[in-house]
């Protein structure tokens, strides 16, 4: 048994569910003779945002394991962790098109629609010491700057509107192979948005790009000072303290996108993809742990 709070919470993610299925059945469709289930689509998308964001369990197994114990009063026709695990893996493009819907409907009033922070962030599969298997056709090796090491996973990009104060909201998110670089991302997805303010690290930095980009879209990628190769030491301590004042303030702009990804990490251990065992299992990992991060929007 739960707790009659958490209760209402399940309920409550359940009908959420249940209202948008209208629409969230077209990324799923049935065609085969069993397309009325005993155990519903809705109900094994609510078993897995309820456990994961209500009760911390982040393997399907675990997950699993936790709803027989728990919630069998609930969801009698509950079956094997197999059939769950099965059932689960079809769903991809259902959490797919919930976590547009969560970040598109659900998006708060305070989001600066001129001003734009983006990252990167690993998925991890396995350390860049072994040879990935899994997921091959949308993962390979990377590197992960921020952490110093190699991996094998995929690579989460994240364009987030700027809210002053607070964590920024996610605009658009993509997934790519770890070895595609942030650069080519921006450049490709996002660099053609109008009139936008964008704040990003070092590795966005591109002058000849950014002056193109203010011309033909009339938007700006700020991001610390970059130094200079074959710039004299007395150019570079004349121009110190101008650079070392705006790389603050950017960084300071941009820290919340950094926020953003722990927070993430925390409420759906998103980072952290070493038991999926194939690419279907990765994809719903990925988005999955965003509705289940993003579901408390909902309810």
């Amino acid at each position: 048994m739960i707790s009659k709070d958490k209760g209402d919470k399940l309920v409550r993610i359940y009908f959420f569910i249940c209202d948008k299925f209208e629409e969230l059945k077209y990324y799923c469709e049935r065609f085969s003779n069993n397309n009325q289930p005993e155990l519903t689509d809705q109900e094994i998308m609510t078993i897995y945002l309820y456990v994961m964001h209500q009760q911390g369990h982040f393997k399907v197994k675990h997950i699993h394991r936790f709803a027989c114990e728990y919630l069998t009063s609930w969801f009698p026709k509950l079956g094997s962790y197999q059939a769950f695990d099965n059932r689960l893996n079809r769903l991809t493009g259902a959490f797919n098109r919930l976590v547009e819907i969560l970040l598109t409907d659900f998006r708060p009033d305070d989001c600066c629609l001129d001003q734009s922070l983006l990252d990167s962030m690993p998925i991890i599969t396995c350390s860049g010491k072994r040879t990935g298997k899994v997921a091959r056709e949308i993962s390979n090796k990377g590197y992960c700057s921020t952490k110093s090491i190699y991996y094998y996973g995929m690579k989460m990009h994240l364009l987030g509107f700027r809210r002053i104060g607070k964590l920024p909201h996610p605009e658009q998110i993509l997934f790519t192979p770890a070895s595609v670089s942030d650069t080519s991302v921006y450049k490709q997805a996002w660099s053609e948005l109008n009139g936008r303010m964008f704040y990003g690290d070092k590795i966005y930095s591109d002058l000849d790009f950014n002056e193109e980009m203010m011309k033909k879209h009339n938007s700006e990628m700020l991001t610390p000072i970059k130094e200079v190769k074959g710039m004299s030491n007395e150019i570079k301590q004349r121009i110190k303290a101008a650079d070392d004042l705006f790389s603050t303030a950017v960084s300071r702009i941009r820290q919340p996108i950094e926020a953003l990804f722990n927070w993430l990490i925390e409420k759906a251990d998103i980072q952290k993809a070493s038991k999926v065992r194939s690419t279907k299992g990765l994809l719903v990992h990925a988005f999955g742990r965003l509705a289940a991060a993003y579901i408390t929007l909902a309810i």
